[in-house]
């Protein structure tokens, strides 16, 4: 073994598909290894050209949290209105058009509420008005104009509104007199969005600028920028894009969710660690609800030949799991990503799906195709400092596989990873593409586009959680 760290599991060990363990009296003790804490990554702060570093506090200020003090403490709020000449006011006039090159409706920006502000000069009605419609296209363009009740199955939550606070630009705007500027730079910087940009521009079928309106708004719905390097699942496509610096390095089919409770919500999670040789915890809605306990139970030869193991609690509760091999539900690895819903990406026995071209056939995680090509991928870009520790952990990692025994292959280096769902973009081939509606989610967000604006969105979704069972391999 060289230096990289390993962690390994027990056989009931940590890869699920499933759920949260569902709370019983009586069960018996859970062997299965807790996962690990999420890591969340910060994104830069788009504002400053480069980072600001601390400065190093005095002795006073380092003491300042534990003294005692009888004034009040007053915090201060954001302030959403600003003092606005004529000149600044006439720039967020002219800017309220430009907004159409962006899929967005300059209907919705009150263009002659603030003609006739201007028309009475400098004072509390302009300020207000402009202010307010300033604050308008920054929440539109940062966030998206589609509220978050349209937005079916979307769980991201969106890091630019604390990256780049409505007041503070507002601020800012004011303060420099770019107006258009501080506007413009909210878009996302995905080339991918740039084509969608430059492809409105040149059509005219309305039906098809409602649809490139629906998938520009859908990329402000996440961070304005994913990063130098990611994984991302474009769900409609199939397909999963590893990207570095734009370019899309290497992609891979997968096969996501079945349409209906258990179609593939849309995340955006880290990713920590490669689980070599899976086990897999089958849920209790398969074990008893399905009759799978009592199948194992009955059955041993059956269930040595599948490698399903079941212990017994004394209240009758059964607990099964899938030990490691060629035949895991999960096959022969998974990346562990730690979410609410246990979606992640993972390897398949059952190959032959990947020749459909509707691979919409999943319980809700993602299978993907070349899993084992993946995970090593991941786990050499996770871990190499440079190019010469790469053929140390590719040959560490071969062993592991070849062991098929259940290991945790941490990433010191976590890669963001986003399950998406656009109906028209860009395609691993570089080509402008319609993707089949197969959640049929566009209804919402094309009559949202169509309707009044909304104020005051939420940013994040009230949907429930659903229980994500996946990959089941019984028979």
């Amino acid at each position: 073994m060289t230096r990289f760290r390993l962690i390994f599991g027990t056989a009931m060990g940590a890869a699920l598909c499933a759920t949260s363990v569902l709370a019983q009296d009586n069960a018996p003790e859970n062997l299965v290894p807790p996962e690990p804490a999420k890591v969340t990554e910060k994104l830069p702060d788009y504002r400053n050209k480069a980072p600001q570093q601390p400065a190093t506090p005095s002795v006073d200020e380092s003491f300042d949290d534990i003294r005692t003090s009888s004034r009040e403490i007053v915090q201060q709020l954001p302030v959403y209105v600003r003092e606005w000449s004529v000149p600044q006011a006439k720039k967020l006039l002219a800017f309220i058009p430009t907004v159409e090159a962006e899929g967005l409706s300059p209907a919705d920006y009150r263009a002659d509420e603030l003609s006739a502000a201007i028309a009475n000069g400098p004072g509390t009605a302009l300020n207000e008005t402009a202010s307010e419609i300033f604050v308008w296209l920054v929440e539109d363009l940062r966030d998206g104009r589609t509220p978050m009740d349209a937005r079916r199955q979307w769980f991201v939550v969106d890091p630019d509104p604390d990256v780049l606070p409505s007041d503070r630009l507002l601020l800012t705007a004011v303060e420099t007199g770019d107006i258009a500027g501080t506007l413009t730079a909210l878009n996302p910087v995905s080339p991918d969005y740039a084509r969608l940009k430059e492809e409105l521009a040149r059509t005219t079928d309305p039906a098809k600028r409602k649809l490139i309106r629906a998938n520009m708004d859908r990329w402000r719905w996440l961070g304005r920028d994913l990063g130098k390097q990611y994984l991302l699942t474009n769900v409609p496509e199939y397909q999963l894009r590893l990207t570095v610096n734009n370019k899309i390095i290497k992609n891979y089919r997968v096969v996501v969710g079945k349409p209906g409770r258990t179609a593939t919500p849309q995340l955006a999670e880290m990713v920590e660690a490669v689980i070599f040789n899976p086990t897999w915890t089958v849920p209790q809605s398969i074990v008893k609800g399905e009759g799978l306990g009592a199948k194992v139970l009955n059955n041993p030869g059956w269930a040595r030949a599948n490698g399903y193991k079941a212990t017994k609690g004394a209240n009758g509760w059964v607990t099964v799991v899938q030990q490691p091999g060629p035949g895991n539900s999960l096959g022969l690895m998974k990346l562990d990503m730690p979410n609410e819903h246990a979606i992640f990406l993972h390897d398949t026995p059952a190959k032959a799906l990947f020749n459909q071209d509707s691979r919409a056939l999943s319980h809700g995680c993602i299978r993907v195709q070349g899993a084992r090509e993946l995970a090593m991928t991941m786990s050499m870009l996770g871990n190499a400092a440079n190019r010469d520790e790469l053929p140390a952990i590719q040959q560490e990692v071969s062993e592991i596989t070849a062991g098929r025994e259940y290991t945790r292959y941490p990433m010191a280096k976590q890669w963001p990873v986003y399950i998406t769902y656009f109906t028209y973009g860009v395609d691993v081939n570089g080509n402008l593409t319609k993707f089949a509606d197969i959640y049929d989610r566009d209804a919402p967000v094309l009559a949202a586009l169509d309707a009044p604006r909304q104020s005051d969105r939420a940013r994040q979704t009230s949907e429930e959680v659903v229980e994500i069972v996946d990959d089941l391999q019984t028979s």
